[in-house]
């Protein structure tokens, strides 16, 4: 099932088939930098059997419109008035646009549910700071260790 698409980017519900994709990028230690230790084949298909393939999805696979595995989109509830969102992604598509048209994508879809949007990340990490705040996301606060960035988007 396609969550949401533009000309650049499609976000899917993930398939037992993205494991060694998906694998691939939490074993990348650049990938994992902000986030937790590398993960090993197990935690990744932990990973993708709780989180890409539970029911709702809390995590959805990213792709080019021509079927490569870009990363994974994470979008699900917050809270109760809220989605969180984020991006995790393939270093060669880093710095391409990707993350800013994955924010704008899944903003318009929470705008849409009439929820607000949720992009959480740790201080270090600027450059998701940086295009939450582009796409007019607030800070909050911190919470658990995180800077909590969020954006109204009542329908």
């Amino acid at each position: 099932m396609i969550l949401t698409e533009s000309t650049h980017v499609r976000l899917r519900t993930m398939r037992w088939e993205d494991l060694d994709e998906l694998y691939a990028l939490l074993s990348d230690a650049a990938v994992m930098r902000w986030l937790e230790q590398p993960f090993d084949r197990a935690q990744t298909e932990n990973f993708l059997e709780r989180a890409g393939l539970s029911k709702p999805p809390l995590v959805y696979a990213a792709e080019a419109p021509a079927g490569e595995f870009l990363g994974y989109a994470i979008y699900h509830d917050y809270d109760e008035r809220s989605r969180e969102l984020g991006w995790v992604l393939k270093p060669d598509f880093w710095h391409k646009g990707y993350a800013d048209e994955m924010t704008g994508l899944l903003t318009a879809l929470a705008r849409r549910e009439g929820k607000d949007a949720v992009i959480e990340c740790v201080p270090e990490q600027t450059a998701s700071a940086h295009i939450a705040r582009r796409h007019g996301f607030s800070y909050e606060g911190r919470a658990d260790g995180c800077d909590v960035y969020r954006l109204r988007c009542e329908k």
